[in-house]
């Protein structure tokens, strides 16, 4: 539940912060929070304690027409600090996969289940992605190989593969519920 505070006379809703992914990082200092369309929970940019970075988290609803919008909104925080690789496409793809699986593979598009996001820019060394569905998970030993001669017309583990090709590790965690996605940056 979301508890509304008056600023200037103006009403502003406040909502509960979330425990970032990284510990030590992301929980301390101040927060800016923006506000975007309704598919998209209040965007939270904080300083890295420590360390000359950014953090982003968000929540969208488990719908499709979701996923670019919040792309397009973490790639816009990624090119304030002009920190993205020359293979810019490559991350956006990667992140765009990992949002359509947790939507579609697993919270099944049910609008009752959100995605949660974490991304965090650290300028010159690295990007990272956290994303997290609320559904039943899954074993990723379990996927097929998309490359494979028998699985070439499948269209069961084209996005993981896509996701590992593209970015420099890919990772699943609590029963494939959450991916982590990272990306080394190197210093120009």
């Amino acid at each position: 539940m979301s508890v509304g505070t008056s600023i200037g006379g103006a009403r502003k809703r406040s909502h509960p912060r979330r425990q970032l992914v990284v510990p030590g990082e992301c929980d301390e200092g101040r927060a800016m929070r923006v506000h975007f369309q309704d598919r998209i929970e209040p965007l939270i940019i904080e300083p890295i304690v420590g360390a000359s970075g950014v953090c982003v988290s968000m929540t969208m609803r488990s719908e499709i027409d979701a996923i670019s919008i919040v792309v397009d909104r973490l790639m816009s925080v990624i090119r304030l600090p002009h920190c993205l690789p020359a293979d810019e496409r490559d991350v956006e793809i990667a992140l765009r996969e990992a949002l359509a699986n947790a939507v579609i593979h697993g919270n099944k598009e049910d609008l009752q289940k959100k995605v949660h996001i974490d991304c965090h820019v650290h300028p010159g060394r690295e990007l990272s992605f956290v994303i997290r569905d609320e559904g039943s998970g899954f074993d990723p030993l379990e996927v097929p190989d998309s490359t494979t001669a028998e699985n070439i017309l499948s269209e069961k583990g084209r996005g993981i593969h896509l996701m590992r090709m593209l970015m420099d590790g890919v990772q699943f965690e609590d029963g494939g519920r959450e991916v982590r996605l990272q990306k080394f940056l190197s210093r120009s």
